[in-house]
């Protein structure tokens, strides 16, 4: 049993002794109350992570009123506190109740030592996981503060507008939503923006790139696992939906997932409900979802490489990214929006683009869309000596097309290098170059297939 903190309420003071006495080797402190109006000073100067609270006391001798009413102080305290109700005169209608009202437990007095040190073992297995969500969920809360804001977000074309517009009509929904747009439009910063106009604001905002995660790994970084689930599972950790638990789970590149994958993800969105690797246990969740992909998920669907019954649950919404090069003048305002951070960030004196730089980024076609555009403008800055950026600091393919040769930031044609580079160096085996480009084999077999290689 993990070492923890118990505070005990019961007016009987041989009880009091034979719990001090037997739990006392298990715990790390105990402190012990007579009365139920103890209770707030405990918990504000001891903050216990399980008490073992009696129903009855002084007012009655059965009713278990007195506990009950215990039971709500604590929570308006502290809602995830760990209570475990004791009475001599137990009942199923009275354990049921407590259970509804927030109680973690209920053990009957007298109690089989066995049982007692295993219902407070599994509670303190709860409490750990309660404060595991509770610090995941600050990590997530303190990382927000980097999202983008709304008003942030740059773009005055057409296309642009109508996605605004889309965005402010789904603030007071909880539909779930798919983002489609070509590599660097800008998806993610959509959905953030999403999750930020509506009313899961406060709650997570969790983020999981698809792509990135080995068939292998998908249930233990989605659902979670429990200690000893499997050979390196040192420690409990809860999954990327329980951490997202009434907020927004961002499901990136939602089109390389496996049917296998497709299949578990769609079962937890059915249920609403996840169990841990390990844990026989179910965890209610309340999520909403955003996907986002760069492949033709309906044309996938037709060819039962994604199923239909998952695409109908993501996409009660769909949200088009326009490529930069369909932005027009948005163009210039996110590259004097870039120049600005960077000019920040590095130090420089820099106040503007020379009419020729901006003839330049006008021209060109961007095929990496923002991200190419950012980087781009980073560089420049960089590179940058003067108060005004020349057209010369800008590297681009001026043909605007997907030449591999010479430098090109163009992303697909650095992915499609990378698979090329990856297939010759595993001598065709197409589980080995996955391997070594850190995706699944199903996700290669799709590249393969997209870039006709």
């Amino acid at each position: 049993m993990n070492k923890a903190k118990i505070l005990i309420v019961d007016d009987n003071q041989d009880v009091l002794f034979a719990l001090n006495l037997l739990l006392e080797p298990y715990v790390e402190k105990i402190k012990v109350a007579v009365t139920p109006d103890k209770i707030s000073h405990f918990m504000k100067t001891f903050s216990p992570d399980i008490i073992l609270l009696d129903m009855n006391f002084s007012r009655d001798a059965i009713s278990g009123e007195e506990g009950f009413d215990a039971l709500k102080e604590i929570l308006s305290i502290d809602p995830e506190a760990i209570v475990i109700f004791m009475t001599a005169y137990a009942d199923t209608d009275k354990a049921v109740r407590a259970i509804k009202s927030g109680a973690t437990d209920f053990i009957s007095k007298p109690w089989e030592k066995e049982k007692l040190l295993a219902t407070i073992s599994s509670a303190m297995k709860l409490r750990e996981s309660h404060k595991q969500i509770t610090s995941l969920r600050e990590q997530v809360e303190s990382l927000s503060s980097s999202f983008v804001k709304p008003e942030d977000v740059i773009g005055e074309s057409e296309p642009m507008k109508d996605i605004f517009a889309t965005v402010g009509k789904l603030a007071e929904t909880d539909a779930n939503i798919m983002i489609f747009g070509e590599n660097g439009t800008g998806k993610d910063v959509i959905a953030r923006m999403i999750h930020q106009n509506s009313t899961r604001k406060d709650h997570p905002f969790v983020t999981i790139d698809l792509g990135a995660i080995p068939e292998n790994l998908f249930e233990s970084e989605l659902f979670g696992y429990e200690k000893g689930a499997f050979t390196d599972a040192k420690k409990s950790k809860a999954g990327r939906i329980e951490v997202a638990n009434g907020g927004t789970l961002f499901l990136d590149e939602i089109g390389n997932l496996t049917p296998s994958m497709q299949a578990k993800l769609l079962t937890a969105i059915e249920k609403k409900m996840i169990s841990r690797l390990g844990s026989t246990q179910s965890i209610n969740v309340d999520i909403r979802i955003i996907a986002a992909t760069n492949a033709d998920i309906h044309k996938m669907t037709d060819e039962g490489m994604f199923r239909e019954d998952l695409l109908y649950r993501i996409n009660t919404i769909e949200i088009n990214m326009p490529p930069l090069r369909d932005r027009g003048n948005d163009i210039i305002l996110l590259a004097d929006h870039f120049m600005d951070i960077y000019s920040k960030k590095y130090k420089k004196t820099i106040s503007s683009f020379s009419r020729e730089a901006r003839q330049v980024l006008l021209k060109y076609k961007w095929p990496g869309n923002v991200r190419e555009l950012q980087h781009s403008v980073e560089r420049a800055v960089i590179m940058c000596e003067e108060r005004t950026i020349g057209s010369e600091l800008f590297r681009l393919n001026k043909s605007g097309k997907n030449d591999i040769k010479g430098e090109n930031l163009n992303l697909e044609v650095l992915e499609k290098e990378a698979i090329e580079k990856a297939m010759k160096r595993a001598a065709g085996n197409v589980s080995k170059a996955a391997e070594m480009l850190g995706i699944t084999r199903f996700a290669l077999y799709r590249k393969i297939e997209k870039y006709e290689l």
